[in-house]
């Protein structure tokens, strides 16, 4: 396996610190200010953020998640999506590598037909509108796909969608135009034949936005949306795919999209970690720095060395991706998507217990990092639903080695 960034992502990695260090972080607290000031009811984006969305473009930052766009590997990107990991609100969006949107266009871009992607996908590569992704509800188990109950029945030249569906982020955003929805066109068939996915424009009579949802208390700036789904009509075109195609395309999205999701959480960590070093270096008590506290200096080296083997898990699932396709890589991708958010959350933890009451404050950002990343152990899979499998192709496995009876 060979992780070495070829010299035009590495060009790019030494351009994105750049714009991180010298745009993006100086930009938090204007980002906070903003958000403070309309208040958790108010999903517009702060002005900061297109003002970089426009820097980003023009340093050649933008849309780097695509190979078709970007030219570049899983792994390269990889490398970037971590370096974006560092400021969670605002670089993702800077440079158009937001979920669920970059889900969303890699689905389209895969199943979309021509008219699909010069609808919407040529939109959403452009930055100039948001989307989401709705599949989960409240009423089952939405960590089994099988159990969604959302009807998508056909009449005539139109599908017709019922159901109430939770969790959709970005819903919230009044930049959101389109919602990618899964539901059951076949109650009867193949457990994984029953769904399909349909697009269905935001403002399509029958569509609801019932309410935000807060993560662990925070609103953030895109918003959860439950939403209700009665009697919406779109045209058959906007099926994506085949009819029982719901839950292939589903798996196909969720390969590359869980690299991203665990490279961002190694960056958060990483921030996580810098901040704990220097806290405990400038914080004096007892006499001393923290810094000079065994159980100080053992956390930042268990943290280190987490850090190190979650990143080198996810670069090798990556490359793996880029070698053959995700099916190859299933298993590392399960792995990552359970210890990248695991590791993210003790680290950050133990940064939250070095800066003390601080920590839990809004005055640094450490209370809303771990709010996401514990998120993250949830949505996408729970972390019982990657054991799971890990744990059946294990027990499936052949073994070189013959043990006595």
């Amino acid at each position: 396996m060979d992780f070495q960034l070829s010299p035009r992502a590495q060009e790019l990695s030494e351009n994105m610190w750049d714009f991180l260090n010298t745009r993006v972080l100086p930009s938090e607290k204007e980002y906070d200010r903003y958000r403070t000031a309309v208040g958790p009811d108010d999903s517009t984006l702060p002005p900061i953020v297109e003002e970089l969305k426009v820097e980003a473009r023009a340093r050649g930052l933008w849309n780097l998640f695509l190979p078709a766009e970007s030219g570049l590997t899983n792994t390269e990107y990889a490398s970037l999506a971590e370096i974006s990991g560092w400021s969670m609100d605002i670089l993702p969006e800077a440079i158009n590598c937001q979920a669920p949107d970059t889900g969303n266009m890699e689905t389209l871009h895969l199943f979309g037909t021509p008219e699909q992607k010069a609808t919407w996908l040529a939109p959403l590569l452009d930055g100039t509108m948001r989307s989401a992704f709705v599949m989960t509800e409240p009423a089952v188990a939405s960590s089994d796909a099988t159990n969604i109950t959302c009807s998508i029945e056909r009449d005539g030249d139109e599908w017709v969608i019922n159901g109430l569906k939770w969790w959709a982020s970005g819903a919230m955003d009044p930049r959101c135009e389109i919602f990618i929805v899964m539901g059951k066109t076949d109650p009867d068939g193949p457990a994984h034949r029953r769904q399909s996915m349909v697009l269905v424009p935001r403002n399509t009579p029958g569509v609801t936005i019932e309410r935000s949802l807060p993560v662990l208390g925070h609103y953030d700036q895109h918003g959860h949306a439950e939403i209700l789904f009665k009697d919406v009509r779109v045209p058959v075109s906007n099926l994506l795919g085949e009819a029982g195609d719901g839950f292939m395309i589903a798996q196909a999205r969720l390969g590359p999209g869980r690299i991203h999701h665990c490279m961002r959480a190694i960056g958060a960590a990483e921030r996580a970690l810098a901040m704990m070093v220097d806290r405990a270096k400038s914080r004096v008590a007892f006499g001393g720095p923290l810094s000079d506290q065994g159980t100080i200096q053992r956390d930042i080296a268990e943290s280190r060395i987490e850090i190190e083997q979650a990143r080198l898990l996810t670069l090798k699932a990556a490359w793996m991706i880029d070698q053959s396709d995700a099916k190859t890589a299933r298993m590392e991708i399960a792995a990552i998507k359970v210890i990248a958010p695991r590791m993210a959350c003790a680290v950050i933890d133990r940064a939250i217990q070095v800066y003390g009451g601080m920590g839990v404050s809004d005055d640094v950002p450490l209370a809303r990092m771990y709010g996401w990343h514990r998120g993250l152990r949830i949505f996408d899979g729970p972390d019982e639903v990657h054991l799971r499998s890990i744990a059946r192709w294990e027990l499936k496995k052949e073994r070189a080695v013959q043990f006595p009876s």
